[in-house]
């Protein structure tokens, strides 16, 4: 085993700030929705439109490292070893099996999770900021009045960013449970704390 930088400062820093957002933004959206009384909901509206509006330009921003680094390589798609993946997590990870997939600096996600976060790139999060901003700009003051955004129905606007709200705390959880599954119980999240983690060598 040897040590190495796996995940970058900014990495880092990406990872931490957007899963604090996404924590704030759920418990404010379902304090919105009423299952939740802890801000108050004038309160809950107001940060939970705030709290998206930086998750926005952090989306920005990790974009746009993610294609001047080359990181968004990580995230294709590959079939190599996914059912042997899907079986480990069912089946194996209880057996003490051995991993399936070999974790490298140029290849950090194993084919299942590359599948899942590019999902959640390329479909969940998208859908979040639209019905989002649908959300909080379909009536908006101008000079004369209230305009508003031709939408035929708002439900459906706020059932699909419910919808999607649910899928991102679901693969929070799961994600939590996920950092235990490493070489030991803390080393996946010492890595993403310090950046360092210990991997197989090359072999040359």
């Amino acid at each position: 085993m040897k040590k190495q930088l796996v995940y970058k400062r900014f990495n880092r820093f990406w990872h931490w700030t957007q899963a604090g957002l996404i924590f704030f933004l759920a418990m404010t959206g379902f304090e919105i929705h009423g299952a939740l009384a802890f801000f108050g909901f004038e309160n809950a509206v107001r940060y939970h439109s705030n709290a998206a509006v930086v998750f926005m330009v952090l989306i920005v921003f990790a974009i746009f490292w993610h294609f001047t680094t080359g990181e968004w390589k990580q995230y294709l798609p590959t079939m190599d070893n996914l059912r042997e993946q899907i079986a480990y997590y069912l089946d194996g990870i209880f057996r003490n099996a051995p991993h399936p997939t070999r974790k490298t600096v140029l290849s950090k996600l194993n084919p299942l999770q590359r599948l899942v976060y590019l999902g959640l790139k390329i479909l969940v999060i998208p859908v979040m900021v639209m019905s989002g901003l649908l959300y909080m700009y379909y009536r908006y003051p101008q000079k004369y009045g209230i305009e508003s955004i031709k939408i035929f129905n708002l439900e459906t606007v706020a059932v699909f960013h419910t919808i999607g709200a649910f899928v991102l705390v679901s693969f929070v959880i799961v994600h939590l449970y996920l950092i235990t599954t490493g070489h030991t119980l803390t080393s996946n999240l010492k890595a993403m704390v310090t950046g360092y983690e210990e991997l197989d060598e090359e072999k040359k």
